[in-house]
C-alpha cells in the first residue's frame, strides 16, 4: 500500500504497477533472472507487478517487460534476453564502463535500471553522487559474478584448485527441484530463491553505502595531506583503522591525476599498534608496488632490530606487505628507508 506522504507521481506508479506483468521463463530457474526480477520489483512501476514464468510467446507477449527468455534484446520494447548467438553486450559496451564480462539478464536490467534500483533501495535520487559512486562497485562485487556464471565464463583460465559450491548462484541452483522430487511446488521454490537473492543484494548495497563508501572521505583526506607526512608524496597516513581504503586509493589516484603512485600507508591498528602497509599493484592483488625490504622479511623484534638498525621495530611479514613498530616515527622510517633503496635501484637500472 502507498503511504499518504508519498509524492503523487510515486503513488500513480504504484497504482499502475498493480496490473503489470514481468515475464521470465519457467522450469529451472537461475540467479540471473531471479535477480533481474527482484531489481525490477524495486521500481515503483513494477513494485506490485506479477511475475509470469512461461516460455509460451503468446503469454510473454502480454507482459510489460520480459527478461531471460524470448530471444530478443530490445530495450525500447522492454525485452531483455541474452541467449542470442550474436549477443555480446557488456558493461563496457555500450555503457563505457571498464568491465568485459558478457551480460546476463541480471546485468542487462542493471545496465538499464541500475541507477534507479540503487536509488530506490537507498531512498536517494538517481542522480545523487552516492548512487554514481556505488554503481560500479555493486556491479563488480555482486552482479558481474552472476553474469559470468550464467554465461559459462570461468573465473580463471586454468583448472581451479578446488570447487566453489556455496556461492549465491549455486545456492539458487540447489533450490530447484531434484530429479526425484515428486511433491515440491516449483513456484514456491522460485519464491525462496527470489527472497534469498533479494536479501543478499540489498544487504550488499547497504554495506557498500554505509561502510565502504564513507571510507572514501578518509582516504581523500589522507591523500590531501600526504605531503606533510613525507615530502616524497608516496606515503599516506590513515586516520583510525579497519576501514576499506585500497579501492578508494586507486580510484582517487586516477581522479586526482596523481603523477606518482602511492607506495605505503601508515596507520594504527585496532589495538593501537603502528603498522606500515605496502600498496598492492591493483585491488585484491598479492603483488605490491614496493614491498618492504627483502632482508627484513620474515624477521621479528630482536633479530629484526639487529638487521635493520631500527630500534623498536616489531615485525615484517614474509612477503613484505606489512610491518610493525612501537610508534609512528618507526613505521614512517621503515617506509622511507624502503623507498630510498627502491629509488636507488630504479635509478641504477
Amino acid at each position: 500500500m502507498s503511504d499518504n506522504n508519498e509524492p503523487e507521481s510515486k503513488k500513480a506508479n504504484l497504482e499502475l504497477s498493480k496490473g503489470k506483468k514481468i515475464g521470465t521463463h519457467n522450469g529451472t530457474f537461475h540467479s540471473d533472472e531471479v535477480l533481474a526480477c527482484f531489481m525490477l520489483k524495486q521500481l515503483p512501476e513494477y513494485k506490485d507487478a506479477q511475475i509470469i514464468r512461461s516460455r509460451d510467446s503468446s503469454i510473454l507477449d502480454t507482459c510489460d517487460i520480459v527478461v531471460d527468455v524470448g530471444g530478443i534484446y530490445d530495450p525500447s520494447k522492454n525485452l531483455f534476453d541474452h541467449h542470442q548467438k550474436e549477443f555480446n553486450v557488456t558493461m563496457k559496451s555500450p555503457s563505457g564502463k571498464q568491465f568485459a564480462t558478457k551480460l546476463s539478464s541480471a546485468g542487462l536490467v542493471y545496465l538499464h535500471f541500475g541507477h534507479r534500483v540503487l536509488a530506490e533501495v537507498l531512498h536517494l535520487e538517481p542522480n545523487d553522487s552516492n548512487v554514481s559512486n556505488l554503481y560500479d562497485k555493486i556491479y563488480e562485487s555482486f552482479v558481474e559474478e552472476i553474469d559470468g556464471i550464467d554465461n559459462g565464463i570461468s573465473i580463471c583460465d586454468e583448472k581451479p584448485r578446488y570447487l566453489v559450491t556455496t556461492d549465491l548462484s549455486s545456492r539458487v541452483k540447489h533450490l530447484n527441484l531434484s530429479w526425484n522430487d515428486k511433491e515440491v511446488d516449483v513456484e514456491k521454490q522460485f519464491e525462496k530463491a527470489f527472497s534469498l537473492v533479494g536479501m543478499e543484494f540489498v544487504e550488499r548495497i547497504n554495506f557498500y553505502a554505509n561502510s565502504w563508501l564513507p571510507a572514501r572521505d578518509f582516504v581523500l583526506k589522507a591523500i590531501k595531506r600526504m605531503k606533510s607526512v613525507d615530502g616524497s608524496e608516496e606515503i599516506i597516513e590513515l586516520e583510525n583503522a579497519g576501514y576499506p581504503w585500497k579501492d578508494h586509493l586507486f580510484s582517487l589516484e586516477k581522479e586526482l591525476h596523481l603523477s606518482v603512485p602511492i607506495k605505503f600507508a601508515i596507520f594504527q591498528d585496532g589495538s593501537g599498534k603502528w603498522r606500515v602497509q605496502a600498496v598492492p599493484k591493483f585491488a585484491d592483488s598479492f603483488e605490491l608496488r614496493v614491498p618492504l625490504l627483502e632482508r627484513w622479511r620474515g624477521l621479528r623484534q630482536g633479530k629484526l632490530e639487529e638487521v635493520s638498525g631500527i630500534e623498536g621495530i616489531d615485525f615484517v611479514h614474509a612477503n613484505g606487505f606489512i610491518g610493525g613498530h612501537k610508534n609512528r616515527l618507526g613505521v614512517l622510517r621503515m617506509a622511507k628507508e624502503t623507498l630510498k633503496e627502491y629509488h636507488k635501484k630504479v635509478t641504477n637500472e
